[in-house]
């Protein structure tokens, strides 16, 4: 399954995002909520890119601030393209909920009707990232699976 991007070589397009289903709903998400096409041009790679910190470029992101409008976007099409992955498979409509403080701690919550199918404490959000794009797709996939499941098992409480 290939992706839609506006790149003119699709060769910039990386082997791990043709084949995550999550980091193909993280970029969509992206694109989505780019209203002035600003990632019009940019592969999909690139788009990634700000999700992948070593632990030393974590280390020099200083915690004492507020959490930046670009940190707080990548969490939430982060958390957005876990419910969106959970729509695709229960066919339940979901919605996400960010919480932050000013000091980068809070919640990050996906529910359906009234069933909440993922909850997530935030802690340093200022460093919001994975190691690997890989690690990510799996966590996002951890996170959706554990969605599916609640939603599978309490569907009624979902359609509220």
């Amino acid at each position: 399954m290939s992706l839609t991007t506006n790149t003119t070589t699709p060769q910039s397009v990386s082997i791990e995002v043709l084949e995550s289903p999550f980091l193909q709903a993280i970029v969509q998400q992206i694109r989505a909520n780019d209203a002035y096409g600003a990632y019009r041009n940019w592969s999909d790679d690139l788009l990634l890119k700000p999700y992948v910190l070593s632990r030393a470029q974590k280390r020099e992101i200083s915690v004492d601030g507020e959490v930046d409008l670009v940190t707080q976007s990548r969490i939430l099409a982060f958390y957005r393209a876990i419910a969106v992955r959970i729509e695709q498979q229960t066919g339940l409509l979901s919605q996400v909920v960010i919480d932050l403080s000013h000091e980068g701690f809070g919640w990050a919550l996906v529910f359906s009707g009234r069933l909440l199918l993922v909850s997530r404490t935030l802690r340093d959000a200022q460093r919001f990232g994975f190691d690997t794009l890989e690690k990510m797709a799996i966590e996002g996939e951890k996170l959706v699976q554990k969605g599916v499941d609640l939603a599978n098992r309490f569907p009624e409480v979902g359609r509220l």
